[in-house]
């Protein structure tokens, strides 16, 4: 079977796959390749090749190989182009397994299980990622010398027999083994079963490969050889030739980015591309927001331009782009929502929903003390859109108060994408990685400052020291914070017990608090759930009496103590000369 290069213009390839039973009465094997129609998709998510071999002793192999080959192509492209492709990989993986690993279980009674060898590739830009676990094989042709990417995981018994060792559904948890490899042109990509490599020895097979005829021709031939000589197995191979890579060198990259001139500076009155300026909301050295109405159709929306200021600014660009294509998928009714854009553009600018409200800074300073109610909901939501960036293996990165909006019905909303991180930017090019974080000192992880990157800990720390000053009204660690610039400076700050700023708060809330904000990874929460679930439910560790601070205590019972019983001695000794007197 032959498959048509994708539409589009860079990445193209010559690709076909084979699958047959061979002498056997039924074909357990499956194999796969999947090019997207859509350029976007190719980009983004790139093409993926697959063969799954399922295991004849286990009854179910038929079912386990194309239940595994058809929900990986499908799953994969369903996953968020935000992820990285070994996330993808493995997460869809991992899925499959537990799915077969269930169905085993389901007839354990009959002795029927669904496990099979599995080998893919997914060739994203200038990259092969490969995901393997079994003994089928990837295999890379490159001038005419031959590599196999991946080992078979089989063990040795007695007299020489072999079994495998790792299969999908094999075990509720999957040991996979992933890898990459840089492309070239003229490269040449193998998959196949141990039908067609257990009897074909590597030199013929390379001496198979390297020949001019067409993909669909090499697999043919390769399934002939191996049952020509003696191949009594299902017989599957799948082969790309890379005839184009898509080119990412920086001047070109450069071009694209600045092929959108910068907005003019907008006044109220105004139309660009369809849309009246109403109103600028917002103004900085870094962007500028506009309240502006589309005349197609009166939607009220917020227009996002970049500011003059950095018009030659290659990096500033990448991320004023990164930030509408991020913003675009990640859709949750605590972030504000990008819109897409379905008319040509004359500029750079990116347009979002129109939220109205006030900032949570200026909530939290007409709100103290608050209402527990109330700003407990607050950081739930805040917390709820935080998780979303997280999900879509996105770092928010500097969340603090002026970036939350809470509206007159008590809805926070997560803006700004500025300093978002995302996994999956890494695989396209190298022009999208920040060369810094940009964030708020007072809200912002100090282990950015030490040129470590905490992930989802630093958003965790964020969101706690907000969640500090939303019921204390000051900052857990005071105002000082914001002056620090080194380690020494913040090495230097203690944490300020919450339940003396307000003594409403219990101690086991404190303590969610205390560590949430922790300069130390270690003992800071891993993810933003075990922060919420300790914050709304009384963690025992932290009803436990500090000995510090419980020696402190009996020091200043004892000291009360003793000046009571010499306040008293006094009044006595006062008594008692006056009625000698």
């Amino acid at each position: 079977m032959s498959e048509t290069p994708a539409p589009q213009q860079d990445l193209l390839l010559d690709a076909a796959m084979l699958s047959t039973a061979g002498i056997k009465p039924i074909n357990e094997d499956a194999a796969g390749i999947e090019i997207p129609s859509a350029p976007y998709a190719v980009t983004n998510k790139g093409i993926v090749l697959v063969v799954a071999d399922g295991v004849s002793s286990a009854e179910a192999g038929r079912e386990a190989s194309t239940t595994a080959v058809a929900r990986f192509i499908e799953e994969y492209f369903q996953t968020p182009d935000t992820w990285s492709v070994h996330t993808c990989g493995e997460k869809v993986l991992a899925t499959l397994n537990m799915r077969l690993y269930r169905q085993s279980h389901a007839y354990a009674g009959e002795g029927k299980g669904f496990l099979t060898t599995f080998s893919a590739v997914v060739i994203k830009g200038q990259t092969a990622y490969f995901f393997h676990v079994g003994d089928s094989r990837i295999w890379l042709l490159r001038g005419g010398s031959l590599r196999q990417l991946t080992q078979d995981h089989v063990a040795v018994q007695g007299e020489g027999q072999t079994f495998l060792s790792r299969a999908l559904g094999m075990d509720n948890r999957l040991n996979i083994d992933c890898g990459r490899v840089p492309l070239e042109e003229g490269d040449l990509l193998l998959l196949c079963s141990d039908g067609v490599h257990d009897f074909v020895p590597a030199a013929q097979l390379a001496q198979l490969l390297a020949s001019e005829e067409s993909a669909e021709c090499i697999a043919h031939r390769l399934g002939d050889t191996a049952l020509a000589q003696g191949s009594d197995d299902n017989v599957s191979a799948v082969i790309a030739r890379i005839q184009a890579l898509p080119q990412q060198n920086i001047e070109d990259y450069q071009h694209a980015l600045t092929r959108l001139p910068f907005p003019p500076e907008l006044k109220p009155g105004m139309v660009l591309d369809g849309f009246e300026i109403e109103q600028e909301l917002f103004a900085s050295s870094r962007s500028q927001l506009y309240r502006v109405k589309d005349q197609t159709n009166g939607e009220v929306m917020v227009m996002k331009t970049p500011s003059q200021n950095y018009a030659d600014d290659l990096a500033y660009i990448d991320r004023f782009i990164q930030e509408e294509w991020i913003g675009q998928r990640i859709r949750h009714p605590n972030v504000v929502q990008v819109i897409s854009q379905h008319r040509k553009r004359s500029c750079l600018y990116y347009l979002m929903e129109y939220v109205e409200g006030e900032g949570l800074d200026k909530w939290i300073s007409t709100h103290q003390p608050p209402s527990p109610k109330q700003a407990i909901h607050l950081v739930k939501q805040v917390a709820a859109g935080l998780t979303a960036f997280h999900e879509n293996e996105a770092v928010h990165q500097d969340l603090k108060p002026g970036n939350v909006m809470v509206t007159a019905e008590g809805r926070a909303v997560i803006l700004d994408f500025g300093s978002v991180w995302v996994a999956g930017l890494s695989e396209r090019t190298q022009v999208l990685q920040p060369d810094g974080v940009l964030g708020t000192a007072a809200y912002s992880d100090p282990m950015y400052l030490r040129g470590q990157h905490p992930g989802i800990q630093g958003d965790v720390y964020s969101l706690a020291t907000i969640t500090y000053e939303l019921f204390c009204g000051q900052l857990p660690y005071g105002d000082e914070v914001e002056d620090c610039q080194s380690a020494w400076d913040y090495d230097r700050l203690r944490y300020h017990s919450a339940s003396q700023a307000n003594p409403m708060i219990p101690q086991w809330f404190d303590g969610a608090l205390r560590r949430g904000c922790s300069f130390d990874l270690e003992q800071r929460y891993a993810t933003v759930a075990d922060f919420m679930q300790d914050l709304q439910t009384p963690n025992p560790d932290f009803l436990r009496e500090d000995p510090v601070e419980q020696g402190n205590a009996s020091k200043l019972l004892f000291w009360k103590l003793l000046s009571g019983f010499w306040f008293v001695t006094l009044c006595l000794l006062i008594y008692l000369f006056s009625q000698s007197a």
